[in-house]
């Protein structure tokens, strides 16, 4: 079945950065586009951003557009998020799932918390 396993979250200062890793296993990776979703504390899930199966799409979120970068490794099965110049209000769970934009089959998270 379908499997997806995030890492790379953790406490970072205003201004700094951090790569998040997804690893996938139980379908074939490069068949599909993937993405990034992340919740806050008390609000609602919200898509950051999503990669085409290929890797030659992708789009953002306008809160994180030119600060995130989405990319992906088919050959090892993996999907990442470089986050640069993070802001207390990146503070949330972050999530990776299958498809471009809608949050099917979301893994455990990871947690990013920016903070001073």
């Amino acid at each position: 079945q379908v499997q997806l396993v995030e890492s790379g979250g953790g406490l970072v200062q205003p201004g700094g950065s951090l790569r998040l890793s997804c690893a996938a296993s139980g379908f074939t990776f490069s068949l599909y586009a993937m993405s990034w979703h992340r919740q806050a504390p008390g609000q609602r899930l919200e898509w950051v951003a999503g990669i085409a199966n290929n890797g030659v799409y992708t789009d953002y979120a306008h809160s994180v557009k030119g600060r995130f970068t989405i990319s992906r490794d088919n050959a090892n099965n993996q999907l990442y998020l470089q986050m640069n110049n993070l802001e207390p209000e990146d503070t949330a769970m972050y999530f990776c799932g299958l498809r471009f934009r809608e949050p099917d089959n979301l893994g455990q998270g990871t947690q990013v918390t920016v903070s001073s």
